[in-house]
């Protein structure tokens, strides 16, 4: 596996090794011990999650606050998104940046995002599938969005010819400044 890093500590891309024939292909989408080693930590992935979205749709920016905090493992089986995640750690001294990963079926590439950043993506193909490990269970009370066209962050989302398709949650998230800590 092929491990690189962003410039937001601990936001890793993770290109596993794909071996194809005439038959397809076959790679190891996921190993433990191989994740520990990249990561330099023991993550234990407790929920897998599965979304099918059309062209344009914007999921997120999501996170979890503590004790429910997330460490995502995200991938595309299908499909292309832009992935980005935004680091809200206070005490980071990246707070506020974010890196943007395109992620596809064809490329296999994963992204390592852990606990404490905001997550999300655009779909920019007509379609993806996107796959995700999560390190911490579904916490409807500990859920949070941070808005996705926050000036302040500055995001540069692709244009993919078509206004986002967002959540009513998602276009009524708060800015980076009115998240209280």
């Amino acid at each position: 596996m092929k491990v690189t890093k962003t410039a937001i500590e601990g936001v890793l891309i993770l290109e596993p090794k794909v071996f194809g024939d005439a038959r397809g292909f076959f790679m190891e989408s996921f190993n433990q011990e191989a994740f520990d080693n990249a990561t330099g930590q023991k993550w234990s992935f407790v929920q897998d999650n599965h979304s099918r979205s059309g062209k344009g749709v914007l999921r997120g920016l999501h996170f979890q606050v503590a004790p429910h905090a997330q460490g995502k493992l995200v991938r595309v089986t299908q499909g292309t998104v832009f992935d980005v995640a935004v680091d809200i750690r206070r005490d980071s001294l990246t707070f506020g940046a974010w890196v943007g990963v395109e992620l596809s079926g064809e490329s296999h590439r994963q992204l390592w995002i852990p606990p404490g950043l905001a997550h999300g993506f655009l779909v920019l193909s007509d379609s993806a599938d996107f796959l995700y490990k999560t390190t911490a269970f579904y916490a409807p009370q500990a859920e949070r969005s941070l808005r996705w066209d926050d000036p302040a962050i500055g995001i540069r989302w692709p244009d993919v010819g078509i206004a986002p398709t967002l959540s009513t949650k998602d276009a009524a998230a708060p800015t980076l400044a009115q998240l209280t800590p």
